[in-house]
C-alpha cells in the first residue's frame, strides 16, 4: 500500500531540544534544517531573531550524522538532509559547501542525500555545484535540461496554493480534484514529491500518502511514523459476515410472563466495537435491529476501571465488588449468584464461553474466590455448582478431579444433542480457545443453538449466560481484525438467541458487555468495501459505559442508564 512507502520528513526540527536525534530515533528518514549565515557561521533557526550561538548546523545535524554513519545505525535507511536556506542564497550555499567538505564521511556516503531548499541559485546554475549537493525544485514544469534535472532531488509545492483543508473531515471534491491534478503532473517528473504547509494530522498523513505524496511533512515524527507503522494492524477489510436476522417483535416490550433468560456478554465489547462491526457488515447487525437499548456504568467497588471479575460478579450477584474478586464481596464473603438463586426456584442454568471455563466472566456465575487466579477453588466450585450445562475451554485443568462424578462430559455437539443427562459439560479445547482468525470457526453460534435446545428439552425455565470472550483479547492486542472477526462471531450467536426467543415467546434476551477494552475508536472506513481503520487509546480496559440491549417481553425494563449490578435485580424483577 502507498502509505507503507511514505518518507517521513521531520519539518520543524528547530522546535526540538535535540532535533536530529528526536526525529531519527523516532523513525523519520528525512530532516529539515532551516539555516542562516551569520558571522561566517551557519545557525539553525526558523527566524533570524531566534538564532542561538549553540545551535549551529554542525552541532545539531552534521556531527550527529557522523555518529550515525560511524556506528552504522540503521545503515539500510536512505536519509535526506533538506537544508532550507533563509539568508542570502549564494553566500550561504558557498559557506555550506565549505562546512560540508570538512565532513567527508557525510558527503561521500551514498546513504544520505543533501538537498538545498529555500533560497537557491537559479536552476541553470545547479550544475556548477559539487556532486554532493542536490536541489529542491518548486515547480511542476520540467523545461530544464536533463543535466540540470539530474541535480534535482525532489519537487515541493505549497499545499495552500491548492487547498485550505485543515486535515479534519475530508477534502472537498473540488480540492481533491485539484490535488489529484497536481499529483498527476508531479508523477511525470519521476521525482519524490512533497507538499509543504500541508495539514499535520493522522487523516492528512494517510490521505496525502494514499493520493501519491511520497514525502510526508510533519512536526510530529514519532506520531507520524508510528501511525504508519501500526496502520496495517489497524486497517482491516472484513472478510467474514453475519447474516442479519430480522426479529418478529411480536412480544417485544410487552408486559407478558418471562420464564427464560439468555444473557449474552461480549467481553470488552463497547459501542465503537459494535459500530465498527455493523459498518463492516454492510451497515447493520442482528444486534442493531433491537429497540430496547440502554447503557450501564462499569466501575468496580475499589477502582475507577473494572476488570472482568468484578464486572462479571456485579452482573451475576447484583453486588459491586473489588477487582479480581469472583463471586465474593469487598470483604471476601461469598455472594449468592443468579444461577444458585434460580436453580433453587426450579430453573435449569448454564454457562457458555469462548474462554477457558475457569475464566473470570463465566466463573462469576458459579464460583466464589477472592482472586480470579485461584483456579483450584474455582474448579472445585464448578464441579459442585448448580449448573446443568457448561461449554468452554480448559479440559486440562480437570484431569485429576472428580468432575465426572457430577457432570457427564461429552466430546461433541452431536453428543450434546443426544444426551439425556441432567448435568453435562463440553470442553471445546484442552487449554484456551483459539481466535476466529486462528481458525476457531463459529463454535459460539453452534454452542448457543445446541445449548438452547438442551435446555428447552428439560421443559423447565432456564438461565443461560453466553460469553464472547475474545473481543476483549483482541482489544488488549490492539487488533482491529480480531475485534471485527470476534464481534461478527458474537452476532451469529445473538442471531441464534433471537431465533429461539421468537420461537419460545417466554424468553427474554439480554446483550451487554462487562466493560470496554482498549478505548477503541473508528477514524475512517468504507462500508462498500467493508474496510475499517481502528484506533486505540489503551491496551487495557476503560471506564466507558457499555451498551445493553434487550429483546422480548419486558425488554423495556433494561432501557436507561444505570449501574452494572442493577442488571441482576432487573432480571429477577422480570422473572418475578
Amino acid at each position: 500500500m502507498a502509505q507503507n512507502n511514505a518518507i517521513i520528513h521531520s519539518h520543524n526540527d528547530y522546535n526540538q531540544s535535540v532535533p536530529f536525534w528526536n526525529a531519527f530515533a523516532n523513525g523519520a528518514t528525512s530532516f529539515e534544517a532551516d539555516i542562516f549565515l551569520k558571522d561566517n557561521d551557519l545557525f539553525v533557526a526558523h527566524n533570524y531573531e531566534d538564532i542561538s550561538p549553540s545551535k549551529t548546523l554542525e552541532a545539531l545535524y552534521l556531527k550527529p550524522l557522523e555518529t550515525v554513519f560511524n556506528m552504522e545505525y540503521k545503515k539500510e535507511a536512505q536519509l535526506i538532509l533538506l537544508i532550507d536556506i533563509k539568508s542570502d542564497a549564494i553566500k550561504t550555499l558557498e559557506k555550506l559547501i565549505e562546512v560540508l567538505k570538512k565532513h567527508t564521511s557525510i558527503i561521500n556516503n551514498k546513504q544520505i542525500k543533501i538537498v538545498v531548499s529555500g533560497n537557491r541559485p537559479k536552476a541553470k546554475d545547479y550544475v556548477n555545484y559539487p556532486d554532493f549537493i542536490f536541489f529542491d525544485y518548486q515547480e511542476l514544469e520540467t523545461s530544464v535540461s536533463s543535466e540540470i534535472w539530474k541535480k534535482i532531488a525532489m519537487v515541493s509545492l505549497d499545499f495552500k496554493q491548492f487547498s485550505e483543508w485543515n486535515g479534519k473531515g475530508r477534502l472537498t471534491h473540488g480540492d481533491e480534484n485539484r490535488i489529484v491534478e497536481v499529483l498527476e503532473k508531479a508523477n511525470k517528473t519521476n521525482k519524490p514529491f512533497r507538499f509543504w504547509g500541508s495539514p499535520d494530522s493522522k487523516r492528512a498523513w494517510r490521505t496525502l500518502s494514499e493520493m501519491g505524496v511520497s514525502i510526508i511533512n510533519t512536526d510530529h515524527p514519532f506520531k507520524c511514523v508510528n501511525y504508519f507503522k501500526s496502520l496495517p494492524s489497524r486497517l482491516v477489510t472484513s472478510t467474514t459476515f453475519s447474516e442479519v436476522y430480522k426479529p418478529s417483535f411480536n412480544n417485544d416490550q410487552k408486559d407478558l410472563p418471562v420464564k427464560n433468560i439468555i444473557l449474552l456478554i461480549g467481553d470488552g465489547n463497547g459501542l465503537a466495537q459494535i459500530s465498527s462491526t455493523a459498518l463492516a457488515n454492510n451497515g447493520e447487525l442482528t444486534l442493531t435491529q433491537l429497540k430496547s437499548i440502554g447503557f450501564i456504568k462499569t466501575q468496580a467497588a475499589d477502582d475507577f476501571t473494572t476488570d472482568s471479575a468484578a464486572a462479571g460478579t456485579a452482573l451475576a450477584t447484583g453486588v459491586k465488588t473489588n477487582n479480581r474478586a469472583i463471586g465474593t464481596g469487598v470483604n471476601g464473603e461469598p455472594l449468592k449468584n443468579i444461577t444458585e438463586i434460580l436453580s433453587e426456584q426450579g430453573f435449569s442454568t448454564a454457562c457458555i464461553t469462548t474462554d477457558n471455563i475457569l475464566g473470570a466472566t463465566p466463573a462469576s456465575f458459579y464460583a466464589h474466590a477472592k482472586d480470579r487466579s485461584d483456579d483450584s477453588t474455582i474448579s472445585k466450585d464448578l464441579i459442585n455448582s448448580r449448573l446443568n450445562l457448561f461449554i468452554g475451554g480448559g479440559a486440562s485443568a480437570f484431569k485429576k478431579t472428580n468432575l465426572t462424578d457430577n457432570f457427564k462430559i461429552v466430546s461433541s455437539f452431536n453428543d450434546l444433542k443426544n444426551t439425556t443427562d441432567d448435568k453435562v459439560g463440553f470442553f471445546m479445547s484442552k487449554h484456551g480457545m483459539k481466535w476466529i482468525t486462528e481458525g476457531r470457526g463459529s463454535v459460539l453460534a453452534d454452542a448457543t443453538k445446541t445449548g438452547l435446545n438442551f435446555l428447552r428439552k428439560k421443559q423447565k425455565p432456564f438461565f443461560l449466560m453466553i460469553e464472547a470472550a475474545k473481543i476483549d483479547h483482541a482489544g488488549h492486542s490492539n487488533d482491529t481484525a480480531g475485534i471485527l472477526a470476534e464481534s461478527i462471531d458474537f452476532d451469529k450467536a445473538i442471531t441464534e438467541a433471537l431465533i429461539f426467543a421468537d420461537n419460545n415467546p417466554e424468553t427474554l434476551v439480554i446483550i451487554t458487555a462487562d466493560h470496554e477494552t482498549s478505548g477503541f475508536s473508528i477514524s475512517r472506513g468504507d462500508i462498500k468495501t467493508h474496510q475499517i481503520e481502528g484506533y486505540f487509546a489503551s491496551y487495557d480496559h476503560t471506564a466507558i459505559m457499555v451498551p445493553i440491549f434487550a429483546y422480548g417481553a419486558k425488554s423495556n425494563e433494561f432501557q436507561g442508564v444505570y449501574e452494572n449490578n442493577e442488571v441482576f435485580s432487573k432480571i429477577l424483577k422480570v422473572l418475578k
